[in-house]
C-alpha cells in the first residue's frame, strides 16, 4: 500500500521558519514528481511547490524566496523548508506524489497524505 506522510507542522512566529518533511512508504519517492499543497479555513486547496523526478522545481508566486524544496533520495524524503513565515501562511500542508513529468501546482497528484498543520502567529 502506497502511503504519504507529512511531518513537521507546529506554531511558529512570523518571520520564523519550519521545516515540513514528507514520507513514504510502499514505493521510491524519487520515481515520482512531488507536490506540496496547502489549505487554509474556508479555502480552497492551493499549490505551493513541486518537484519533478528529474529535480524541476516550481513555487507559487508567494512563496518565491522563501520556500525551497528538495529531495533526500537516501531517507525517501521530500523536505519544504519554509523560512520567513507569515499569517498567511497558516494551513494545513499536504504532500502529494504523482506521475508528472512537469511540475505542475494542480492538484492533479494520485497519492496524497494526511497533512500537518502549519500556523504562524504571533
Amino acid at each position: 500500500q502506497l502511503q504519504l506522510v507529512e511531518s513537521g507542522g507546529g506554531s511558529v512566529q512570523p518571520g520564523g521558519s519550519v521545516r515540513l518533511s514528507c514520507g513514504a512508504s510502499g514505493f521510491t519517492l524519487d520515481y515520482y514528481a512531488i507536490g506540496w499543497f496547502r489549505q487554509a479555513p474556508g479555502q480552497e486547496r492551493e499549490g505551493v511547490s513541486c518537484i519533478t523526478a528529474g529535480g524541476s522545481t516550481n513555487y507559487v508566486d508567494s512563496v518565491k524566496g522563501r520556500f525551497t524544496i528538495s529531495r533526500d533520495s537516501a531517507k525517501n524524503t521530500v523536505y519544504l523548508q519554509m523560512n520567513s513565515l507569515k499569517p498567511e501562511d497558516t494551513a494545513v500542508y499536504y504532500c502529494a506524489a504523482g506521475f508528472q513529468l512537469s511540475c505542475v501546482l494542480r492538484d492533479e497528484y494520485a497519492y496524497w497524505g494526511q497533512g500537518t498543520q502549519v500556523t504562524v502567529s504571533s
